[in-house]
């Protein structure tokens, strides 16, 4: 499922805070298509094992990027996965998810309705049973939903980000970031990643 179709690099140091900064990256990217997006799918590589495999590639990145590879053998490039194919559960898709030895992590950014705790319960409590499809419009419906757009980064050593961006707060510095916002995502993403 690999495609050169949008690649976008970002440097990358030691630590979190250079995933962090891929992360980010990717979301400010997959934001300025605006809301209602589907689900997109990235893989991280090092840039500098990628020039090795392919030397062709210095000729598609910027003289900056190039720069920043050579002075940061971590420094990461991300490439946007096409075909992604639309699903209603992700946790599905992502079961059937694995990446090449190549493939040094992995990203995604998927759109969700999210309602307090206490508002899930009351709709939940609400809606019939098995009524999935009811309930879901019962909570995009409720007015304490807030649409968020969540950025998920994660690398084969463990290192994982986070970047959760809400409608009513979309601008660049509301975004709020951390490694532990969805742990779940998270997870389930590390878990495409395992040989």
């Amino acid at each position: 499922m690999s495609s050169d179709a949008s690649t976008r690099s970002a440097p990358v140091s030691p630590g979190p805070s250079g995933l962090w900064r891929t992360v980010a990256e990717i979301e400010r990217y997959v934001a300025s298509d605006g809301w209602g997006a589907p689900l997109r799918l990235f893989a991280l590589v090092r840039t500098a094992d990628a020039l090795d495999r392919d030397p062709s590639l210095a000729r598609r990145l910027p003289p900056n990027v190039l720069d920043e590879a050579r002075a940061d053998p971590d420094h990461l490039t991300s490439v946007e996965q096409e075909g992604v194919p639309a699903v209603e559960d992700l946790d599905e898709l992502l079961g059937q998810l694995a990446w090449p030895a190549g493939v040094d992590g992995a990203a995604l950014v998927v759109e969700k309705i999210l309602v307090p705790p206490d508002a899930e319960a009351e709709v939940r409590a609400a809606t019939a049973g098995d009524d999935e499809e009811g309930r879901a419009r019962a909570l995009a419906a409720h007015p304490l939903a807030e649409d968020v757009r969540i950025a998920v980064g994660v690398l084969r050593d463990g290192r994982h980000e986070c970047a959760v961006r809400s409608r009513s707060k979309d601008s660049d510095g509301e975004v709020a970031t951390g490694a532990d916002l969805v742990p779940g995502l998270v997870g389930a993403l590390a878990a495409t990643l395992q040989d």
